[in-house]
């Protein structure tokens, strides 16, 4: 079994220290996730930018939530649901959204529901969405640039989950309260 080595601000390489540095100055700490990702800092670097550019697209707090956790549920990621629990919690998204979204049951209205659709057949379909089904996203009142902004928070998601997967990331401790297991595995 591979070990990943999760970093602090003194272990981690030259490249890195900056990168860990900014995650500590915008968080308190430094995640798990990042400490680890700090092994490359291409990576962390890169991850973090996405996170910036899609923290700006044109989604709102609960839109930003449901690509995030619809992903992160998809691709089972022990570490990024509970650490997006919490955000989504310190964002003030209503609890009706992130329960609906943890636990894949319908969320509390039609739009988010057909943005959760979309971002799921994006993600199980590589990106071959099939036309009828992207224009139903269209039509749930979404455009050509929220399809492209889907595959930023995508990608974005890619690197955090994967790296997740092969590390087995600790969940931070400020988030253990909103562990989560999925449903059927539970």
């Amino acid at each position: 079994m591979v070990t990943f080595t999760k970093h602090t601000a003194e272990s981690a390489p030259e490249e890195s220290k900056e990168l860990v540095a900014k995650s500590v100055a915008s968080m308190g700490r430094l995640p798990g996730l990042h400490a680890v990702m700090a092994e490359s800092p291409s990576l962390l670097n890169a991850y973090q930018q996405a996170h910036a550019l899609f923290m700006e697209t044109s989604f709102d707090k609960d839109e930003l939530t449901v690509v995030w956790q619809a992903i992160n549920v998809e691709n089972d990621c022990h570490y990024c649901v509970p650490a997006h629990t919490g955000i989504a919690k310190m964002m003030k998204v209503d609890d009706e959204i992130i329960d609906a979204l943890r636990n894949e049951t319908p969320l509390p209205n039609a739009r988010l529901e057909a943005l959760r659709t979309f971002t799921l057949q994006l993600v199980r379909d590589r990106g071959f969405v099939a036309e009828a089904d992207t224009q139903a996203f269209l039509d749930a009142g979404f455009t050509q640039k929220n399809i492209l902004e889907v595959i930023l928070g995508y990608s974005q998601k890619i690197m955090s989950n994967y790296t997740n997967h092969f590390a087995k990331t600790p969940v931070d401790s400020v988030f253990e309260k909103f562990a989560w297991t999925r449903a059927e595995k539970a």
